[in-house]
């Protein structure tokens, strides 16, 4: 029987949301923000520079949150035609959501640390509050770190793909990039072929990236 509405559930859920809800808005919103700002008024005119939620919230990826935890919000669109250099102009696109995962890790890193400075009394009004929050930032730094460093895959169509395709001859990045419309079958291609091969994709290759840097910001888990 499924159990995802019950009490150690929901505890889960309001624990993981806030970071999770944070990371992917900032994330798109900073996409189309320096979209905007290099000349492409296509997400500004569709409405998504926006920090409501609502605009942002895709419906398969706000039920994956409720079963694997995790989800994915709309992609802002962007129109390189707009940028006076395509590929660059791409590159810093893709480059603004990761980046802002990593400035959200750092600044939810810096809340508990200070939260760590603080002394209260055990079970008082201060704990009651300092603690959830305590939690909630633990999650916010994981959520972004796991965020960033996953849309870093040089996998079509993540943003590691935008940066990689700036590196490569023109023609070869656009045979490259042609491979968006299959990436979502190339991400869980490689997920069912880790669960055979013993290579696990998260396992192996993100976590370890996001443990590491987890380390540096010195927060405990």
């Amino acid at each position: 029987m499924f159990d995802f509405f019950s009490p150690e559930r929901l505890q889960q859920y309001a624990i993981l949301a806030p970071g999770l809800l944070i990371a992917l808005v900032c994330h798109e919103v900073a996409h189309g923000y320096v979209a905007y700002l290099l000349g492409d008024p296509t997400a500004k005119s569709q409405g998504r520079l926006t920090l409501n939620p609502v605009k942002h919230l895709d419906l398969l990826g706000t039920l994956a949150f409720f079963f694997v935890h995790f989800g994915w919000a709309k992609p802002v669109p962007v129109n390189s035609r707009y940028f006076k250099d395509p590929r660059k102009g791409m590159l810093l696109t893709a480059i603004a959501g990761p980046a802002t995962n990593f400035i959200l890790a750092a600044a939810f890193a810096l809340v508990i640390h200070i939260m760590t400075a603080i002394e209260f009394t055990s079970g008082g009004l201060a704990a009651k509050i300092i603690v959830p929050t305590y939690l909630i930032c633990q999650a916010g730094v994981f959520v972004n770190l796991i965020l960033g460093v996953f849309n870093l895959l040089p996998i079509p169509p993540l943003d590691g793909s935008n940066v990689l395709a700036y590196f490569l001859p023109p023609q070869l990045a656009y045979k490259y990039m042609s491979l968006s419309r299959y990436g979502f079958i190339i991400l869980i291609g490689l997920i069912l072929v880790g669960q055979y091969s013993g290579y696990n994709l998260v396992g192996q290759v993100i976590l370890p990236m996001v443990y590491a840097m987890i380390r540096l910001l010195g927060v405990p888990l």
